[in-house]
């Protein structure tokens, strides 16, 4: 990329706080696929002239997939090292584009001794769009159908349908749903950490099951906010050999495409 990011260290050594810190996760730091996402976010934060930091190496896991695979200990031991880095740099305000981090920080933080404000990217995105800051110029997508895929932990975790749809709705794009969607939509199959396990017997994997959901709706585009979707929607268009005709992208690849950055 052509611009650094800092990190929190950087921006405490100058006595300064970014407006924002963005909590990258680990999908979003170790996954070829999901950096993709992390780039896309930063290129458009950038672009718009929002201050913000990363937390570098001193960033680790936030806890939940041991959480979710049972492990409260571990999860708790996690949790205690960010919020320690994080109390310790004064953090207010934080944006992740993994639904996961996000719901970890935001609901099970405050009960361990952290408080912040914590956004999703298309809910931070939105905001950014209302105050006029992130305009959006969808043309290169005009003509396309796109299908969006909820994140579990962003829709009914948290009740939020609507700030990925209004942001896909400014892509001049047909916006096609899914028979089962919102609060009724269907999980990708790798949450509760199954991402990292192999499925249990069956008929039919529900990433498998998920995609088929989608490809009815004849999409150019499948688009998601979550990297563990990321992964699990791209696995089940291959499976049906479609990865040539439809792509599977995140929000903030799109937005950043939309402006050729």
């Amino acid at each position: 990329m052509d611009f650094t990011i800092k990190t929190m260290a950087e921006y405490a050594a100058e006595g300064k706080m970014p407006e924002v810190l963005f909590f990258v996760g680990c999908a979003g730091s170790f996954d070829d696929r999901a950096k993709k996402i992390t780039k896309a976010l930063c290129k458009i934060l950038n672009n718009v002239g929002v201050e913000f930091a990363v937390l570098g190496q001193e960033e680790s896991c936030n806890g939940d997939p041991a959480k979710r695979a049972g492990n409260e200990f571990v999860f708790q031991m996690m949790a205690l090292t960010n919020i320690e880095i994080l109390n310790g740099y004064g953090i207010k305000k934080i944006v992740t584009a993994c639904p996961h981090c996000f719901n970890t920080l935001k609901n099970e933080y405050p009960g361990l001794g952290g408080n912040y404000e914590v956004m999703h990217h298309t809910q931070f995105l939105k905001k950014l769009m209302e105050e006029g800051r992130l305009k959006v110029e969808g043309g290169k997508f005009e003509g396309k159908k796109i299908t969006f895929h909820d994140p579990c932990y962003l829709g009914r975790g948290n009740g939020e349908y609507e700030a990925p749809r209004e942001l896909l709705q400014k892509l001049d794009a047909e916006l096609v749903e899914m028979k089962r969607c919102k609060s009724n939509g269907l999980c990708c199959g790798a949450g509760g950490a199954q991402m990292f396990k192999e499925p249990e017997k069956g008929n039919k994997d529900i990433n498998v099951e998920r995609t088929e959901e989608a490809l009815d709706e004849k999409p150019d585009i499948i688009a998601t906010g979550c990297p563990f979707c990321m992964t699990m929607m791209t696995d089940g268009v291959k499976h049906f050999n479609k990865n040539t005709e439809v792509a599977v992208k995140d929000i903030a690849e799109l937005l950043a495409e939309a402006e050729d950055l």
